[in-house]
């Protein structure tokens, strides 16, 4: 057999396997990632992260509306720190949605279509030995792999760390919830007196300062929680996008003229 023939026998053999590729793609693995069936460990795991975002973020409201009970206005910048918390909860929780959305969203359309896609230009690359075309292709194929792995990925990884941080956050909700009900809970037995606030203020006055301890402590424990579920949330799914993008860059350091079936004779 002439090395001609060789040559376009492996040649059909690829483009085959292009096929086989593009269409087990399109037809099977494309429904499966878009399932969302398929994903309902990741996706339950991001429910937690967003009840326990929702949990802290009403935790700091109710304790930064119980320290304006407090006598006087010494409680006010605390109780505005943990006022201002709010927006960083709201940024945790928009990005735990996206990340949910995009789960199922991008493994379906980089399997439904950019991997066909990608096949189609490899077996016009294998037809025409245009690199461009491998080029393309290889670009298309990585990147359907990048973004289809990477929440599944950073989400397992944030799980991990989670867990670290699980008694740490938990303890500042308690905390949070302790401190609040000592203060309302004496302003609700007060107020059915005719002299409440007055009461108040004598019935409180002499913990503030404990109070306020107790409160500065709740507000360092509430901006390491914010920092845990920021890292988690944001910037873990960013730092696995960039270490696959950099595993991509590896990977186009190779020289397609490589391909000893695709060189010209």
């Amino acid at each position: 057999m002439s090395s001609i023939k060789k040559v376009l026998i492996i040649k059909v053999i690829a483009a085959i396997f292009c096929i086989a590729v593009g269409v087990v793609s399109f037809f099977l693995i494309a429904d499966k990632l878009g399932n969302v069936d398929f994903h309902a460990d990741t996706i339950n795991a991001l429910d937690k992260s967003r009840s326990k975002v929702m949990e802290l973020a009403a935790a700091a409201v109710a304790s930064s509306s119980a320290i304006t009970l407090l006598p006087g206005d010494v409680g006010t910048p605390i109780a505005q720190e943990l006022a201002d918390m709010s927006k960083y909860f709201l940024i945790v929780l928009c990005a735990i949605y996206l990340e949910k959305f995009l789960l199922t969203v991008t493994g379906f359309v980089a399997f439904k279509y950019v991997i066909p896609v990608a096949c189609v230009l490899f077996i016009v690359f294998i037809a025409s030995n245009e690199k461009i075309f491998a080029k393309i292709a290889t670009k298309l194929f990585l990147f359907s792999l990048v973004i289809s792995f990477t929440i599944p990925v950073s989400v397992n990884i944030a799980r991990m760390i989670e867990s670290n941080y699980a008694a740490s956050i938990e303890t500042t909700l308690n905390n949070a919830k302790e401190n609040t009900d000592t203060v309302t809970k004496s302003a609700e037995e007060e107020n059915k007196n005719s002299n409440a606030i007055e009461k108040i203020v004598n019935n409180i006055t002499g913990n503030v300062n404990d109070l306020l301890k107790k409160f500065e402590n709740t507000l360092s424990s509430f901006i390491e929680a914010i920092a845990v579920l920021i890292v988690t949330s944001c910037l873990i799914p960013i730092g696995v996008l960039l270490f696959f993008l950099w595993l991509v860059k590896l990977v186009f350091s190779i020289d397609v003229n490589n391909f000893s079936f695709i060189r010209r004779e």
